[in-house]
């Protein structure tokens, strides 16, 4: 008996081709991502007390997301040429830019964002935690729109998997093997559920530093376990101990993000702050939210 085995659309990765002006998907949906997340970023610091801080304007807001924008792209972009090709592209330095054919790291896009983020709250006499706090439960959405974008594009595709799997998926531009459509697991992973747990998290006001620390172990977990089901870099392969670069970047972030936030609670438990009524010094051990 032959089983119903699901097989990729063929979508066009290109939604709008006006003479020299070509708009891909994959653009749209990074376009998407940023107007999203600024609008939940007007809406967050309506909504949330920042005390101690400078008060955030709407100037301030769309300076982040410009900061953050740049950040994506740069570090993005650098992080996938020196991470996965960095031969190829030093030898073709100018398809660096080509950033509409795809090609695009998290892990640098992490680093070009907390370096962003840095020199933002410096030149806005900010708490760096603060402000990382603020933006990085948005980051799930640009994540699971990428992936969407790489869906669309028919690129990252999934290992070879069992053909009785409900959703297995064929994919016709590599071979007639039905494989794990492993972009929908990364959007229903880094994407939705991780955006959920996050917003979860952050009504309980934990202390600063703690959701960019649940963050961090939380995208590296998923990335992680969805990596198990995608297909490796042709040009890279497995790596050392059987895993892919993408798990190996993961790591890091796996063992960043306890440490992180194990850090913020320890300092908000002692950090003195001063009181209000009488100027006397108290600690806040019992006002923390973990």
């Amino acid at each position: 008996m032959t089983l119903l085995v699901l097989t990729y659309p063929n979508l066009n990765p290109i939604a709008l081709k006006l003479g020299p002006l070509v708009i891909h998907w994959y653009g749209i949906m990074y376009g998407l991502a940023f107007i999203i997340g600024y609008a939940l970023l007007r809406r967050r610091v309506r909504s949330a007390p920042y005390s101690g801080e400078p008060a955030w304007s709407m100037d301030d807001v769309s300076s982040l997301v410009f900061y953050a924008v740049g950040g994506v792209l740069l570090g993005g972009r650098l992080g996938y040429v020196l991470f996965y090709k960095p031969t190829y592209y030093f030898t073709h330095p100018l398809d660096i830019v080509m950033i509409w054919d795809g090609g695009m790291s998290f892990h640098g896009g992490a680093i070009g964002v907390i370096i962003a983020l840095f020199w933002f709250a410096r030149n806005q006499h900010r708490s760096f935690l603060t402000v990382a706090d603020l933006l990085v439960p948005m980051v799930p959405i640009g994540l699971g729109l990428g992936r969407i974008g790489n869906f669309i594009n028919g690129e990252l595709w999934g290992r070879p998997a069992p053909a009785s799997l409900p959703w297995a998926m064929v994919f016709p531009q590599v071979d007639s093997t039905p494989r794990h459509p492993s972009q929908i697991y990364e959007f229903l992973l880094e994407g939705v559920l991780l955006f959920v747990l996050l917003q979860l998290y952050d009504r309980r006001r934990p202390a600063a530093g703690c959701i960019s620390g649940a963050f961090l172990l939380g995208y590296g977990v998923f990335r992680f376990i969805a990596e198990h089901f995608r297909e490796p870099d042709a040009f890279l392969g497995v790596l050392g101990l059987g895993l892919s670069m993408g798990q190996w970047l993961s790591i890091p972030m796996i063992l960043a993000g306890p440490a992180l936030w194990w850090w913020s609670v320890r300092r908000a438990r002692t950090r003195p702050t001063v009181s209000a009524a009488d100027g006397a010094v108290e600690r806040q051990s019992d006002a923390v939210t973990e």
